[in-house]
């Protein structure tokens, strides 16, 4: 009775050692799920959150140039913009998960361009804005997308074939630039005096050349050469190299990387160089 009480007893052990063992096999299997349920969290957690704001609010609100042929110019007419700058926002949009009519642009100038950063009105600006070490303490900048140099555009026939040939005569120059501080220590190292004059936009600095209210339109050689008429000639000196950045407002690091990731890969993969190609900027 013992022995048989003893294979009883040992049967039941049996059974549920069974029993658990597929219990167990059955709580396995929704573990595979759970894994893949969690991917797509993860690759949320790809965009920074400085982006994903920005991704929220449905739109990429973009400072550029309204007036500068090749990199921002809006059409008059339509309203419309274009320019390598117009197809970088583009880009950077697109790498969000925005589309290109999500991208809202607004013209600025070298004046406004800062303080609309400031208050919020702007994600970024892409505007010809030079990376200088005092701009770096008031707004965040991504790597450089373009370099340049400042350059004169004059009149053919004045006479005028270096910035030596400028003595005693009027530059004209932007408003809130850097360029006339970068004209003025060449002219100081000539020993020449120069007298400037500041004008809110560049149509109306060209439009002074023209008429002789200066003598010479000065600033980055590639926005000059959109100016340039069979009238006019950009003199062959250039001097204080421009690199050209995105800005943000100062904290937004998280987006700062974001845009310089977007333009490691456009370097990579030829893009950058299409678009500068494209706008004869290459």
């Amino acid at each position: 009775m013992k022995k048989s009480a003893l294979l009883s007893l040992l049967l039941v052990f049996v059974l549920a050692f069974s029993a658990l063992a597929l219990i167990g096999c059955g709580t396995e299997e929704p573990a595979e799920p759970a894994d893949n349920a969690a991917e797509p969290a993860e690759a949320a957690s790809e965009i920074p959150a400085e982006v994903q704001a920005i991704v929220d609010s449905g739109k990429l609100r973009v400072g550029v140039k309204a007036d500068v042929p090749n990199f921002g110019l809006q059409d008059a007419a339509t309203g419309e913009f274009e320019g390598m700058e117009i197809d970088f926002a583009y880009a950077l949009a697109e790498r969000m998960g925005l589309t290109r009519d999500d991208v809202e642009f607004q013209p600025v100038t070298a004046k406004t361009r800062g303080p609309l950063l400031d208050n919020g009105q702007l994600d970024v600006v892409i505007a010809t804005f030079t990376i200088k070490p005092e701009r770096l303490e008031q707004w965040n900048f991504s790597d450089a997308y373009y370099q340049d140099e400042v350059g004169l555009l004059v009149k053919k026939d004045s006479g005028i074939e270096s910035l030596a040939d400028l003595d005693g005569k009027v530059v004209g120059v932007a408003q809130g630039a850097t360029t006339r501080d970068a004209v003025q220590a060449e002219a100081d190292a000539l020993g020449i005096e120069l007298e400037f004059l500041e004008f809110a936009t560049y149509p109306e600095i060209n439009a002074a050349l023209e008429s002789g209210r200066v003598d010479a339109f000065s600033v980055d050689k590639s926005i000059l050469s959109g100016y340039l008429t069979d009238a006019s000639v950009i003199l062959p000196e250039g001097f204080s190299p421009q690199d050209y950045g995105v800005a943000s407002k100062l904290g937004t690091d998280e987006l700062r990387e974001f845009i310089n990731d977007t333009l490691d890969e456009m370097n990579e993969n030829g893009t950058m160089d299409e678009l500068l190609t494209k706008w004869n900027l290459g």
